[in-house]
């Protein structure tokens, strides 16, 4: 095929005629190439399958390193989570440790009454019953035993004494028998004075015996005045005749006739036989206000020692406290009570017991050793007073947590306990914000903190708190 100059591209020749012409290397350049490139969409759409292809095979291992955490650029590690470790300061404050015990909320141990009355129970108080100086504790034979305030027991009959002289005959007194005769005996012996006795036999002076001893002739002038009683009981019983309201004496320890007086007046306002002397079982003394316990008699029994018992007034927690861990028990430690509804009230140690007491099963009570193998150890009582006794409402008994201040750091520094690593080289550690760890010594651990001290340490630092 000859080749045209519109279509030529090839080097040019002029034939004979003066014709053009492209040669045939030209024509067959030109021809050539189209034919080799003629499926040129054919190629392309080969291309971009290819390419589609490459990129699937590029993204799947892309996911698949990353889901393996393999290789790829950016930061070092990058597949571990971010640290979410809280960070807390190292703060100075006072750490208090604080103990809790169980407790029993009551009245305390009932005592019995120290009744001397003998006779006949016939009338007894109702248990919880309350009374009050004056108030009749029970009755024997249906006499009142009243209660009166004080420390000294009721040992002795108290009214006016006798005279000093009172049987004592003055110098010269005249008798039947003759001057400066003496009474004889009742079994008709002779006196001194030789009246006759009562058998008839005769006297010194010879006058007949008249069956019976000579009445004593009265000795001249006035009687003689009784002597009154002395004694700190005597002061005690007056000082509770006084509170009653009743006057015409003075309080001292001398019980006179206006002492007397006033208790004719007492007797008369209790329903009893005025005599102006009080019975050793007409009264009963008490430290205060007392509660009826329970009684150990029945009505128409007779009465007894045990007849009657009592507490306190005042709400109290007893608490049995291990003698090997009573060192908190001091008397005047105060404390905090835990009712049974939760409400703290603040109580007060009064008295500890200084004998210690084994367990059930357990072995002898040596002062705090634990009884026997294994057993529980010994406990002594500790009782403890709560002051605001309207803080604890009407609630009368049942188990409370007594909560006691054991040891106290002040002005120490401090972290949260759950700050504390355990160090590979052994002891205790912190982790500061920067992720370095610092050595500390602990010393006190209370309400969740610890006690921390180092050369590392110190206030303000920030540690971590691992989650």
């Amino acid at each position: 095929m000859t080749g045209t100059e519109t279509y030529g591209t090839g080097p040019q020749a002029t034939g004979p005629d003066g014709t053009k012409s492209y040669a045939a290397e030209s024509y067959a350049t030109e021809e050539t190439e189209p034919v080799a490139e003629a499926p040129a969409p054919t190629r392309r759409r080969r291309a971009r399958t290819l390419l589609v292809a490459s990129g699937f095979v590029v993204v799947t291992a892309v996911a698949i390193g990353g889901a393996l955490g393999l290789g790829g650029g950016g930061p070092e590690n990058p597949a571990a989570p971010p640290r979410t470790d809280s960070t807390v300061a190292v703060t100075r404050a006072t750490l208090v440790e604080r103990t809790k015990v169980d407790g029993q909320l009551g009245y305390g141990a009932e005592i019995p009454l120290p009744v001397k009355a003998t006779g006949t129970v016939t009338w007894l108080p109702e248990p919880g019953a309350r009374a009050e100086r004056g108030d009749a504790l029970l009755r024997v034979d249906d006499r009142p035993v009243v209660l009166l305030y004080g420390t000294l027991p009721m040992y002795r009959e108290l009214g006016l004494g006798r005279a000093e002289n009172e049987n004592v005959r003055p110098s010269g007194a005249p008798t039947p028998g003759g001057a400066g005769a003496s009474e004889g005996p009742d079994s008709g012996t002779t006196g001194n004075s030789g009246t006759p006795g009562s058998s008839g036999t005769t006297g010194n002076s010879g006058a007949p015996g008249k069956g019976s001893a000579a009445p004593t002739s009265p000795p001249a002038g006035p009687p003689p005045a009784a002597v009154p009683m002395r004694g700190m009981d005597v002061l005690q019983f007056e000082s509770n005749l006084a509170a009653l309201g009743y006057k015409g004496f003075t309080v001292d320890e001398k019980y006179t006739s206006g002492t007397v007086d006033a208790v004719k007046r007492w007797q008369k306002s209790l329903g009893l036989p005025q005599t102006g002397r009080i019975g050793v079982g007409d009264v009963v003394y008490g430290s205060g206000t007392v509660r009826i316990g329970h009684a150990g008699v029945r009505l128409g029994a007779a009465v007894s020692e045990n007849a009657l018992t009592y507490t306190g007034t005042s709400r109290k927690v007893v608490v049995d406290a291990s003698a090997l861990e009573a060192t908190w028990a001091v008397r005047d430690t105060e404390v905090t009570v835990h009712l049974p509804d939760g409400r703290p009230v603040g109580g007060k140690v009064t008295s500890v017991g200084n004998r210690a007491t084994a367990p059930e099963g357990g072995g002898g009570a040596d002062g705090g050793t634990s009884g026997g193998s294994g057993g529980a150890a010994a406990t002594v009582p500790v009782t403890i007073t709560i002051a605001d006794q309207r803080a604890i409402g009407r609630l009368e008994s049942g188990p409370v947590t007594v909560e006691y201040v054991g040891r106290e750091r002040k002005d120490v520094l401090t972290v949260p306990v759950a700050a504390l690593v355990a160090l590979a080289e052994g002891g205790h550690g912190l982790e500061t914000s920067e992720g370095t760890f610092v050595a500390v010594k602990t010393g006190l651990f209370a309400d969740g903190r610890v006690e921390v001290s180092g050369a590392a340490v110190r206030e303000g630092l920030k540690v971590r708190v691992p989650q």
